[in-house]
């Protein structure tokens, strides 16, 4: 059964934010707020983690997983960025952009598109999930938390917890969530290209 966590969406409980941390580090795998939809979240090197990600989504390894980043200079650590590509990320960050940048060595072979090598990477603009990855003090491998058939994410942490109540560890829930998920911006080539548009404005890369 899934632990339930019901945080203040402005002034997360301290001691939840650890206990969520602590279940995340014994590769726990979570249900977790952010500023565009729920998301589901593991530690970066829990393979296990990233399975039950695949099989509660049903994706396939060419599905992009997204870094869940602190700020700009753990982003920094985890991806390549050109000085092109620095200015657009730096203008867009944090909020709900998704960008799909060449890996750097420090993130496991796994979480890479097997033949670009890249990987999303973001920094999330929500209180309750710069909180706990401030906790962490490292990124969280990230997945919308969109279930195979449904057109939406589902927005209401008591449904997420009904539904995945064996599927995941535990739920962090701070209110409603969003149906939108981010804009991805593919920066990996010479042109911003949009390969999905979601609640970030995309005009911005046009």
């Amino acid at each position: 059964m899934a632990k339930y966590f019901d945080v203040h969406p402005d002034n997360p409980q301290a001691r939840s934010i650890r206990q969520v941390a602590d279940i995340v580090r014994a590769d726990g795998l979570i249900a977790y707020p952010t500023d565009s939809c729920f998301a589901l979240g593991c530690r970066m090197g829990n393979k296990d983690g990233l399975d039950r990600i695949r099989e509660i989504r049903h994706l396939d390894d060419r599905h992009h997983f997204t870094l869940m980043c602190r700020d700009f200079a753990q982003l920094g650590q985890f991806v390549q960025i050109n000085n092109a590509a620095f200015r657009l990320v730096k203008s867009a960050t944090p909020g709900p952009y998704t960008f799909i940048l060449p890996a750097t060595k420090e993130v496991p072979r796994r979480l890479l598109h097997p033949k670009k090598k890249t990987v999303g990477a973001r920094i999330p603009d929500h209180v309750v999930a710069q909180a706990l990855l401030a906790e962490m003090g490292e990124p969280l491998v990230s997945s919308t938390l969109l279930l195979p058939g449904q057109d939406e994410p589902m927005t209401m942490g008591w449904e997420i917890k009904e539904a995945l109540d064996h599927a995941v560890d535990a739920v962090v829930d701070s209110g409603e969530g969003g149906v939108e998920p981010t804009t991805v911006v593919d920066l990996s080539g010479g042109e911003p290209e949009i390969l999905r548009v979601g609640a970030g404005d995309p005009s911005r890369f046009a």
